[in-house]
């Protein structure tokens, strides 16, 4: 995961533009965005940026979470709504969160380049345990469940 901690001068977030980000900004507050994917930054009283979304796959313009409910990989968003996450998901989210570190300079440790981070890993096939079943432990609902 991201060290939300680190702080981008202004010059490099200006400078994701030059390299094929999309960059909007909206009182201090920056969301880039590149191959259906995303982070935002908040400027601090020092004028840097920090990360406060980190990278997520978007869909329809809003920031989703990735869930791995142990037997796949759901986009979950705000509403509750699971969906499959396909294989081009999460390629697309690899190739941003790398594009993105290298333009920060921020590292990348080996076990954070070892695949996919989920945002949410709740799941549990013991009966009675919290995670037995996975929609229910996390809200979610499929589009065609009817919610």
């Amino acid at each position: 995961m991201w060290n939300v901690e680190e702080r981008s001068s202004p010059r490099a977030i200006e400078g994701l533009a030059a390299l094929g980000f999309s960059v909007g900004s909206t009182r201090g507050v920056v969301r880039v965005e590149k191959y259906g994917c995303g982070a935002e930054f908040r400027k601090g009283p020092d004028e840097r940026y920090q990360m406060t979304i980190a990278p997520r796959i978007m869909l329809k313009g809003k920031f989703t979470k990735l869930w791995d409910a142990g037997y796949q990989k759901f986009l979950l968003t705000d509403e509750g709504l699971k969906i499959p996450a396909l294989a081009s998901h999460l390629q697309n989210l690899r190739k941003f969160n790398e594009e993105l570190r290298t333009a920060l300079s921020v590292p990348t440790f080996y076990n954070e380049a070892l695949g996919s981070v989920s945002q949410v890993s709740v799941y549990d096939r013991v009966r009675g345990r919290k995670g037995d079943v996975p929609d229910e432990t996390v809200g979610a609902h499929s589009a065609d469940a009817g919610h």
